[in-house]
C-alpha cells in the first residue's frame, strides 16, 4: 500500500469550492438513498481516537460498513501512541495494513504529522483547532431545509473554538456571510481569521447582533472536552450567551437552529430552542454519516469530484 497517491481531508479548504459542492452533492444522494455503491468493498478504515466520541465513532464505523468496508476503532489503550510511539511511525505503519485512517486528537499538529508520513488518506475527525466533517453535515443540512448556503448568514453564538474556526474556513471557501458573536478573550483563532476571514466575516461582541435576520442559529457548549476545569470561569463569561426564545426571535422567521452536541440545556441553548419547530440537530447529527460516507468514497474509493 504505500507511497500509492491519495489526497488527505484534514480542513475545509483542501477541497476547492467546486470540489465542495460535488462533495455535498454526493452526500445529499446518499442521504436521499439514491446510491448503492460499494466503493470500500475489501478496505479497511483505522480510526484512532484520542478524544472519545458518540457521533464521530459510530457515523465513520456505519458508514464503511455501508459503503463494503471495515473499521478499526483505535483508543489509546489499543495503540502505541497511548504509550509514547512516535506518530511518524505509527502513520507508516497504519498504512501498510489499512486503506484509509480517520483520527480524533487533541492538537492538530499530530493530525498534520500522521498525515505527513501516512501513504493512504487521512481523515480529520477532530481536532482542537478544527471540526471540518461536522462542518460539512452543517453545510448538507443547510442545504437539505434551506436549499442553498448561497446568500444565507450564518450566525455563531459562543465559543471561538473548532467549530467556530472550521466556519470561518467554509464561508473562504463558500463566501456565504458569517458572524461570530464571541466574548472579549475568547475569539476564534487569529491566524485563520486573517488568512481566511475575509470581508464575508465578521466577530461581535452582541450576540443579537450575529442572529438579527441570520438564516442558521449555529452555537456549542461553552466548555469543550478538556477545558471542563474552566467551565465556572466560561460561565461567567459567556453570560447573555444562551440562545434563547427571545435571541431566536432576531433571526428570519424560516431560521434554522444547529448545534454540534452534545448539549448542555440551561447553558449554552435553552431546551425550548434545541427540542423546538427550528431545530434540526437530529438530521444534522444524521448528516454526519452522509457527508463523511462522501468522503470516504472520494479519498479511499476513487469516486470522482469532477
Amino acid at each position: 500500500m504505500p507511497d500509492a497517491p491519495h489526497r488527505d481531508f484534514l480542513a475545509i479548504p483542501d477541497f476547492t469550492k467546486p470540489e465542495l459542492i460535488k462533495l455535498l452533492e454526493l452526500a445529499d444522494r446518499m442521504r436521499r438513498g439514491e446510491y448503492e455503491g460499494k466503493p470500500l468493498a475489501g478496505k479497511s478504515l483505522a480510526m484512532i481516537f484520542m478524544k472519545s466520541s458518540t457521533r464521530t465513532r459510530v457515523s465513520f464505523e456505519v458508514g464503511t460498513w455501508q459503503l463494503g468496508g471495515h473499521a478499526l476503532f483505535l483508543s489509546p489503550r489499543d495503540v502505541q501512541l497511548g504509550r509514547g510511539e512516535p506518530i511518524a511511525d505509527t502513520a507508516r505503519v497504519l498504512s501498510r495494513y489499512v486503506d484509509g485512517i480517520m483520527i480524533r486528537t487533541f492538537a492538530h499538529s499530530e493530525v498534520e504529522e500522521l498525515a505527513r508520513y501516512a501513504s493512504v488518506p487521512v481523515i480529520n475527525g477532530l481536532t482542537d483547532l478544527l471540526h471540518p466533517c461536522q462542518i460539512l453535515a452543517d453545510l448538507l443540512t443547510v442545504k437539505q431545509h434551506l436549499g442553498t448556503w448561497e446568500g444565507k448568514k450564518i450566525a455563531w453564538i459562543g465559543d471561538g473554538n473548532n467549530m467556530a474556526n472550521s466556519w470561518i474556513n467554509a464561508s473562504y471557501r463558500l463566501g456565504f456571510e458569517l458572524v461570530l458573536a464571541c466574548p472579549p478573550g475568547y475569539d476564534p483563532d487569529a491566524a485563520i481569521l486573517m488568512r481566511e476571514g475575509g470581508a464575508h466575516v465578521k466577530v461581535v461582541r452582541d450576540p443579537r447582533e450575529a442572529v438579527r435576520g441570520a438564516d442558521v442559529v449555529n452555537t456549542d457548549v461553552w466548555a469543550s472536552m478538556g477545558q471542563e476545569e474552566e467551565q465556572a470561569k466560561r460561565e461567567v463569561a459567556f453570560e447573555g450567551f444562551e440562545v434563547d426564545q427571545s435571541l431566536m426571535s432576531l433571526a428570519s422567521k424560516s431560521a434554522i437552529f444547529l448545534h454540534c452536541l452534545p448539549a448542555h440545556r440551561g447553558e449554552e441553548v435553552a431546551a425550548t430552542v434545541i427540542d423546538g419547530p427550528q431545530s434540526r440537530v437530529w438530521d444534522e447529527a444524521e448528516n454526519r454519516l452522509h457527508v463523511q460516507k462522501a468522503l470516504m468514497a472520494v479519498l479511499m474509493g476513487g469516486e470522482a469530484l469532477g
